[in-house]
């Protein structure tokens, strides 16, 4: 090729990217520019709901975009989160979602349609709450001692209720089944509110609920708190032991929720949510709800989440297998 006629195509290619690129930031920039659906793979009502809502609204004001919740529940998410994974990944489908959906559903089912590692694009964690053994009839039922000892007593003599088959719930007494070698029957629900409703009704004998959920009934005194599951007490209900505290060791666990994109999202996108809701989670008056509600707030980086999620993967499924619990 003639040396000027070269130089004059490699003129004119450079000068096509010079206009490509600020195209293409501009419309990073316009994000988002229409309505963004987050979706919630659970109902109305509990701690993943009610974070993905406060975390939407101050989304939307920041933006001047509405951001809708779109709850879809069942199947212990396996009927929202695949929505999200064949959403286009530009940013207007997210999904808020318990650490459960993304990490024990690996080792409890069989097949999952969707790929916790490779399906989603990580943004950040939004906050971690730590689990309390609750009951309805505390003169039944105590301490956490009493519940082990009713529960070496008669196996499978005591029900214990999920908001899902891999729930965090779920988690919790599968734990305390291995830890404590003892056999309970597990009553799985479709979201946290329908496990606690039955509760109230007397219909199970004990749950290991995420603090969020259970703390208004706690403090109205329709449930006793007996112990938390973490190494100190919470200042929402100081009087509660620990599990450590109660007599009942190695029995500590914190579960989070985090938000999420379709695999392929943008980087510009990832990024920009990531800030937006770190400003959110670190302002005093979201900290405060949070705080209020029993929950502690967790950003993170994109890449710390991802790292979290395989992390867990493994540990769950160790747990899961200690248990013997065969993969639906």
């Amino acid at each position: 090729m003639n040396p000027h006629r070269r130089n004059v195509c490699l003129a004119a290619a450079l000068g096509a990217l010079a206009f490509a690129a600020p195209a293409l930031t501009f419309a990073a920039d316009k994000y988002p520019d229409h309505p963004v659906k987050v979706m919630v793979a659970l109902p109305a009502g509990g701690g993943v709901d009610m974070i993905a809502r406060l975390v939407g609204q101050k989304l939307a004001t920041q933006t001047g975009q509405p951001f809708l919740i779109d709850n879809k529940a069942g199947a212990s998410g396996r009927i929202g989160l695949p929505l999200v994974t064949k959403a286009p990944a530009d940013g207007y489908m997210l999904t808020v979602s318990p650490a459960s959906f993304l990490t024990t559903n690996k080792s409890i089912f069989k097949t999952l349609p969707y790929d916790p590692e490779t399906d989603f694009a990580p943004i950040t964690k939004l906050a971690n709450q730590s689990m309390v053994l609750v009951v309805k009839d505390r003169e039944k039922f105590p301490s956490a001692a009493a519940v082990l000892a009713a529960a070496k007593a008669k196996p499978e003599g005591l029900t214990y209720a999920s908001s899902g088959d891999g729930s965090p719930q779920h988690l919790a007494g599968l734990m305390f089944e291995s830890r404590m070698k003892v056999r309970m029957v597990h009553v799985p629900y479709k979201g946290g509110a329908l496990a606690i409703n039955d509760m109230l009704g007397g219909n199970v004998d004990l749950l290991f609920a995420p603090l969020p959920e259970a703390l208004p009934h706690i403090k109205s005194g329709k449930l006793t708190a007996l112990a938390i599951m973490d190494d100190k007490r919470s200042p929402l209900i100081a009087d509660v032991p620990t599990m450590r505290e109660g007599g009942i060791a190695n029995m500590t666990m914190i579960t989070w929720i985090g938000m999420l994109a379709p695999a392929g999202t943008p980087r510009p996108i990832v990024d920009q949510l990531n800030r937006q809701v770190h400003a959110i989670l670190q302002s005093e008056d979201v900290k405060a709800q949070l705080r209020d509600a029993g929950m502690d707030v967790a950003p993170t980086t994109p890449e710390q989440f991802k790292q979290t999620i395989a992390q867990e993967i493994k540990l769950h499924a160790e747990l899961v297998k200690a248990s013997g619990l065969i993969p639906q």
